[in-house]
């Protein structure tokens, strides 16, 4: 909160052209204000108007102000004392500045004013050669996105999802960033739900092979199936949660950016979102899927466990059934009664052999035809 308080007391309004209000906070005498940013250029006409890499916000803004256009800065994991400075000049709400700072947030658009806050959480599929129960399948990071009439400001936290070639890529479409931020809005909102839908294609052959290998009938000769690991399928259950955190939140913002008018997006760029949410509804689709397809696999190869283990009691029943006669037969002969059947017989011992033998392969024969051995 006091960074809330500091930032309340730096902003001292000033002008634009159209009469609203500025920050007239000077970046430039901060030192630590630029530390963060990763990037940060004017665009007129749907061009770069300058390519020195060493301009400030500030400077920017003051071109945007002199010669319009609109600014675009990129910072990465700023810190409050490194974000305070841009923060007051653009006069970005301090709740808003607050969340971008500290990640974790939940996927959400806000309205500020006259500012968009919109909060995107990037996915990155982490390759693995097999997938074990302690495999990471996905990575996190996030962007949060100001969006101005003359400025567009994006704070990324992570060590992936880099917007420099989609910067670069956008720069080549001076059609599309002549529309100005809410084109850069579009863009990124269409490159994250790209990239959800290639992550959700490759969990996808994780799933299935584990599905193959649950379902796969037994070798000969080795039983029946004992199914996988259960930690690799709750690992992916695991996973998959992360994902699905990541997706689900942001379908109501899409719907709102591309059927509720809104003064900070063109109009001619609303329509484009609403393809950005259609292919945002699809990987929903695939990771409610993906969850109840894994609750299935979980559950069938919790019951293929407990299949082994109950035909490993049926084995081992069978077996104490065969020895009980050899123990019941030696348990009488053993009592040492003077006057005992048999007991003084030539031929006695030999047939308490046989007879024993006899018994014992009947009954392996009675439970082999049955199945239990």
């Amino acid at each position: 909160m006091s960074m809330i308080r500091d930032l309340r007391a730096a902003v001292r309004p000033s002008l634009r052209k159209d009469g609203s209000a500025y920050s007239s906070y000077d970046t430039t005498r901060d030192p630590t204000a630029a530390s963060a940013v990763v990037d940060c250029a004017v665009y007129r006409d749907g061009r770069r108007a300058s390519c020195d890499d060493t301009l400030t916000p500030h400077e920017a803004m003051l071109q945007v102000r002199r010669d319009g256009g609109f600014a675009w800065i990129g910072l990465h994991e700023p810190t409050e004392e490194e974000f305070a400075g841009i923060a007051a000049e653009f006069g970005l709400h301090p709740l808003a500045v607050e969340d971008a700072v500290h990640a974790h947030q939940r996927p959400k658009l806000e309205r500020y004013d006259d500012t968009l806050f919109t909060v995107f959480k990037t996915i990155h599929y982490v390759e693995h050669a097999e997938l074990t129960a302690t495999s990471e399948i996905v990575e996190t990071g996030e962007v949060m996105c100001f969006t101005g009439r003359d400025f567009f400001i994006t704070v990324r936290h992570g060590g992936h999802g880099s917007l420099r070639a989609l910067r670069r890529r956008l720069q080549e479409e001076p059609e599309l960033l002549a529309k100005g931020p809410s084109a850069v809005l579009h863009t990124i909102a269409d490159h994250v739900v790209d990239g959800y839908l290639a992550v959700a294609d490759a969990m996808q052959d994780d799933i299935d092979e584990v599905e193959t290998e649950v379902f796969s009938a037994p070798s000969k000769g080795k039983g029946s199936a004992r199914g996988v690991d259960a930690g690799r399928i709750y690992q992916l259950k695991r996973e998959v949660l992360e994902f699905k955190r990541a997706v689900s939140p942001l379908i109501r913002p899409m719907l709102l950016l591309s059927e509720r008018p809104m003064r900070l997006v063109d109009p001619d760029i609303q329509k484009y979102f609403r393809d950005v949410a259609d292919h945002l509804a699809r990987v929903q689709e695939q990771v409610v899927g993906f969850d109840e397809l894994l609750n299935s696999i979980l559950q069938a190869n919790l019951a293929q466990a407990a299949v082994a283990q109950n035909e490993d009691m049926r084995k081992i029943t069978s077996w104490a059934a065969i020895i009980a006669v050899p123990t019941a037969v030696c348990g009488v002969y053993g009592m040492n009664f003077d006057h005992m059947p048999e007991l003084h017989w030539r031929f006695g011992y030999p047939m308490v052999l046989g007879l024993i033998g006899g018994v014992c392969w009947a009954i392996h024969r009675t439970l082999k035809r049955n199945g239990w051995l």
